[in-house]
């Protein structure tokens, strides 16, 4: 067996040698019934140990290559190719070779860990569920029985609604649109990947903020993008850093969270928004605002967007109802040139021939009500409430020393912490302490960094959640 494994290969070294011996079978070399060296001599040869062997052996019985045979050692499997014998595809190897590649395992794990377990949730970027408007929703469901139709809608999305939303653009952010520019999608993760997927090729940079939440999505990566990132500082992104990364590299798309960034918070000053936009005209840029947060100012301050500030249409738009609503409703929507909507509209149709009747119909009931507003201001009070409970507790324990901007909307908190830390140990020891945050490098940020979200916390449980993550820093060694 004329084999190496490459230990410096990010694939398991067992996943190596079975994939190897797989692949000898399928070119002949390895005819059946042939006997393969044992295990203990296999490892030896290969200079692995014994259970790597086992391993790769287990995996190629597994799918029906190889069988054991008590006194007699491993053999290939004699009747591969007849009819008596039903071989299993290889469902690993299929996993792994898919161009769409899966969530981060720690981002996985964040999840497991706090759909399963009783955590305190400070990681999840959603709403907890008593801010979501559950008595209204119930209260438009009685009083007002559904009407519409039941077949396939416009590829745009419910007329309806999008008319709403084009009035609740001009009511709420002053943003001029017609329904015919708006793009009905499943959240804003499905825009982004439309927009990513029909606008974009293998090989083009982009540019992202760092921190930002587009690091942890692996659309970017697995279309074959190349990402620069734009430095974050309490004012947002400084244009300057676009005109240098414009001078070395030929930035295709600019995709920025203006308002309430997620992961820091932070609110683009409006002279850079102004400065931006002149550079996205001057360069030819298009700018993707991914605007989530601006209704949860807590002052009652909102915006300017950039694209109610965009007088040449360099700006696509991106919103939804999940994070001021309900994250389950599934509501988002693009704005954009009509030819842009046409080609997005499009790539959705070929997904899933169009967003579903029932949240449309709901969403534009609620939007559209008295009820919407009233929802709002309660949302705001709510969050800024959380807001300080979480920023009093770390204040208030000596032994955890954080720098972090105080957030005016949004629902994250961006800690720095004073002292060089293993955030993944700290997370290990916070989650069995029992409760869960999210570590900073997910978001492409230097170490040091984590992001508590109190949007999902209970309210009487934020403290706690604190006090038992400043145990968890001090157990670990780092407090």
């Amino acid at each position: 067996m004329e084999f190496t494994p490459d230990r410096s290969a990010k694939k398991p070294i067992y996943k190596q040698i079975a994939e190897y011996i797989e692949k000898e079978i399928s070119s002949g070399e390895f005819s059946p019934d042939t006997r393969l060296p044992s295990e203990r001599a296999l490892a030896k040869k290969l200079n692995v140990n014994r259970s790597t062997v086992v391993a790769a052996y287990n995996e190629l019985e597994s799918i029906g290559l190889v069988e054991r045979k008590i006194g007699s050692g491993t053999h290939i499997n004699t009747d591969i190719w007849g009819i008596s014998h039903k071989r299993i595809p290889n469902w690993g190897r299929y996993v792994e070779d898919g161009s769409f590649l899966p969530n981060l395992p720690l981002v996985q794990k964040i999840r497991t860990e706090t759909q399963k377990n009783a955590l305190i949730n400070l990681a999840s970027g959603e709403l907890a569920p008593d801010l979501f408007p559950v008595d209204q929703f119930r209260s438009i469901l009685i009083k007002q029985p559904f009407s519409g139709h039941l077949g396939y809608d416009h590829p745009h999305g419910n007329e309806m609604l999008r008319e709403t939303i084009s009035n609740h653009l001009y009511n709420y952010k002053n943003i001029c649109v017609r329904p015919e520019s708006i793009l009905i999608t499943s959240g804003a993760q499905q825009a982004l990947h439309l927009i990513v997927q029909c606008l974009l090729k293998p090989g083009d940079t982009i540019a992202i903020e760092n921190p930002s939440y587009a690091y942890s999505l692996p659309l970017f990566q697995s279309a074959g993008l190349r990402i620069l990132s734009l430095p974050i500082d309490r004012y947002g992104v400084n244009p300057y850093s676009i005109i240098e990364l414009q001078r070395k590299h030929r930035i295709r798309m600019l995709f920025l969270n203006p308002d309430h960034q997620n992961p820091t918070g932070t609110k683009l000053s409006i002279n850079r928004r102004k400065r931006i936009l002149e550079l996205s005209s001057e360069y030819g840029i298009p700018i993707i605002e991914d605007d989530p947060y601006s209704l949860t100012s807590f002052n009652g301050d909102i915006g300017p967007c950039l694209k109610s500030m965009d007088e040449n249409g360099n700006v696509v738009y991106i919103s939804s109802l999940s994070k001021i609503v309900a994250s389950g409703l599934r509501i988002g929507w693009i704005i954009g040139p009509q030819k842009v909507i046409e080609r997005l509209a499009d790539a959705k149709q070929q997904v899933d021939f169009g967003h579903s009747v029932f949240p449309q119909w709901i969403a534009n009931e609620f939007l559209g009500s008295p009820h919407f507003d009233l929802h709002i201001s309660l949302l705001r009070k709510h969050l800024k409430e959380r807001r300080d409970l979480i920023i009093s507790a770390l204040l208030n324990l000596s032994e955890v020393e954080t720098d972090f901007i105080v957030p005016e909307g949004g629902i994250h908190l961006w800690c720095k912490l004073n002292e060089q830390i293993d955030e993944y140990k700290l997370l290990d020891a916070s989650m069995k302490k029992g409760v869960a945050f999210v570590p900073g490098s997910i978001f492409g940020s230097e170490k040091g960094s984590i992001r508590f979200s109190f949007g999902r916390g209970e309210k009487h449980l934020i403290e706690e959640g604190i006090y038992r993550f400043a145990s968890a820093l001090k157990s670990s060694g780092s407090g």
